[in-house]
């Protein structure tokens, strides 16, 4: 099992807002923080992300902009034009007054619903604000991604467009984690963190055991084996750079395995605990009552988090 793509799927909910949006100049918009991934993506002209603290962010063709947390943020032609109004959230991004003047900017913009009860730390370790700059030759299959739903969105409603507008959605997700952490690993800077672990032999082997099968009673020197280190070193090193020790984040993963099955499917809590490697329902319980604040029945019963 890929990790980048199970963390994607524990941490996803709901279904993703995407939209094209042009916008003519003199334009600002203030977005209001929400429980979603948020991107924009210039397609043509140049505008700026305004984060409230820190430097306007100049965005050009091609630029993509990732907000992991849904951070409040601004969007204007230029860092100077007043933003005012009440702030929207990004699934009221609107194009501009049809008046006929030529768009200063024409963009992508969407967001991505998260479960908030249990974010992985892959996530909660990234930045604010990715911001991905065009690059001749750099992350072409986010740059493909970004053409096929671009085009898709201007498609109108083709047979088939809201399966491949969701399928592209999640591509485009993976494409720009993808990008940050292979942007990071070659920044040439001292590298920590998560971004250090999925490319450190050793941690990655340890972390696709444990995603391929979470139910199997891993102990730290079988893990060890995979990393191709002693147990000592093995656990130094996957504490150091996942944050939690390997056993510790097997039970954490086993737990948000078990959310999502709960979020996702009717099997019985029975069924659910033995999948994560619980033989008794009461340990289980015991376990996901730690991690979750509430027993496995209450859990499901949950209402869903509204949408960004």
């Amino acid at each position: 099992m890929d990790v980048l793509s199970d963390v994607v799927s524990a941490a996803r909910t709901g279904r993703p807002h995407s939209g094209r949006v042009t916008k003519p100049a003199p334009f600002a918009e203030r977005f209001a923080a929400v429980p979603a991934a948020g991107f924009h993506i210039v397609l043509q002209g140049t505008c700026w992300l305004l984060p409230p603290q820190g430097q306007p962010i100049a965005l050009g063709p091609g630029d993509v902009a990732f907000l992991p947390r849904g951070s409040a943020h601004s969007l204007a032609d230029t860092p100077s034009t007043p933003v005012s109004g009440p702030p929207a959230p990004l699934t009221a991004v609107h194009d501009g007054p049809g008046d006929g003047r030529p768009p200063s900017v024409v963009m992508l913009c969407g967001a991505y619903l998260l479960d908030g009860s249990g974010p992985h730390p892959l996530l909660n370790d990234l930045p604010e604000i990715i911001h991905l700059p065009t690059r001749v030759g750099r992350h072409r299959e986010l740059r493909a991604a970004v053409e096929l739903l671009g085009a898709e969105l201007d498609g109108g409603d083709r047979p088939g467009s809201d399966t491949v507008l969701l399928t592209l959605l999640d591509l485009l997700l993976l494409y720009i984690l993808r990008a940050w952490f292979e942007q990071e690993h070659l920044s040439g800077h001292a590298v920590t963190g998560w971004a250090a672990a999925l490319h450190d032999p050793a941690v990655a082997a340890a972390l696709r055991a444990i995603h391929e099968d979470p139910a199997r009673p891993w102990t730290v020197g079988e893990l060890g084996a995979r990393a191709r280190l002693s147990r000592a070193a093995f656990a130094r090193r996957f504490t150091q750079l996942v944050g939690r020790p390997p056993l510790t984040y097997l039970t954490w993963w086993r737990m948000t395995t078990a959310a999502r099955l709960l979020r996702t499917c009717d099997a019985p809590v029975d069924t659910i605990a033995r999948q994560v490697g619980y033989s008794s329902q009461y340990t289980f319980t015991h376990a996901f009552k730690r991690q979750y604040g509430s027993p496995p029945g209450s859990y499901r019963h949950r209402p869903a988090p509204p949408g960004p």
